[in-house]
């Protein structure tokens, strides 16, 4: 039996896609509707639901869900108050709260290996950086992103950044502007959205908006691994 894999703030799902390839089973839980969500989804407030959880009560509809029938949380808090866009002054992100601690809070209370996923300068702690260049064969999008996690330990070797990989776009006799960028910019509708898709590694049916909010699938099933080989270890 698969071991269950709560994932909040899951937008369209792709962090839960991930999870899944490693071997979860993902139930997502978001505050906005999610039509193209790819598994079990309810509808609600992320930290409402883990003090539900932690408090002893139950989720879900049909069966009811309990804390201990999860083995792990994974937690995206929404990123607009720390986006780039933000630190460049152009108002994105006003308006935003800041969610990380309160979501770390209550992750901490429920004793299950847990997952907090975020942008360059969001208040992470401890946390690693992944980037599409790290994998084999490597995305073609850069889109670091940054984990914390506890309860589990990484086991694999150390990931670094290659992105001499990728080749400019446009020969540098050309003067344009895109010569400095090697990868598929994703969020933009000047460039296909299927071309964005395979870019990022989604397979499945998204608007332009879910895709420019995802964490590529290949970020977690690569920490999905890993927090798997930890739960079979415990249950071994």
């Amino acid at each position: 039996m698969k071991p269950r894999l709560l994932d909040l703030f899951c937008g369209a799902g792709g962090a839960a896609v991930g999870y899944s390839r490693a071997g979860f089973e993902v139930v997502g839980v978001d505050i906005k509707p999610q039509p193209h969500y790819p598994f079990i989804f309810l509808a609600g407030d992320a930290l409402e639901t883990l003090r539900l959880l932690t408090g002893g009560a139950s989720i879900g509809f049909g069966t009811p869900l309990h804390l201990t029938d999860f083995g792990a949380i994974h937690a995206s808090p929404p990123c607009q108050a720390f986006t780039a866009y933000r630190r460049k002054g152009h108002g994105v992100g006003d308006g935003y709260p800041d969610l990380i601690a309160a979501t770390r809070t209550l992750l901490r209370q429920t004793g299950l290996p847990y997952v907090i996923e975020n942008v360059k300068g969001a208040p992470l702690e401890d946390a690693a950086m992944l980037c599409g260049s790290m994998f084999d064969p490597p995305l073609d999008v850069q889109r670091h992103r940054y984990f914390e996690w506890s309860g589990f330990d990484w086991l694999g070797a150390p990931l670094f950044c290659r992105h001499k990989l990728w080749a400019p776009r446009f020969p540098a006799a050309t003067n344009r502007k895109e010569n400095s960028r090697r990868t598929v910019e994703v969020g933009v509708r000047r460039i296909p959205l299927e071309i964005q898709q395979r870019a990022m590694g989604v397979d499945w049916n998204v608007t332009l908006e879910e895709l420019s909010q995802m964490v590529p699938p290949r970020y977690t099933e690569l920490i999905g691994h890993q927090l798997l080989q930890h739960i079979r270890r415990g249950t071994a």
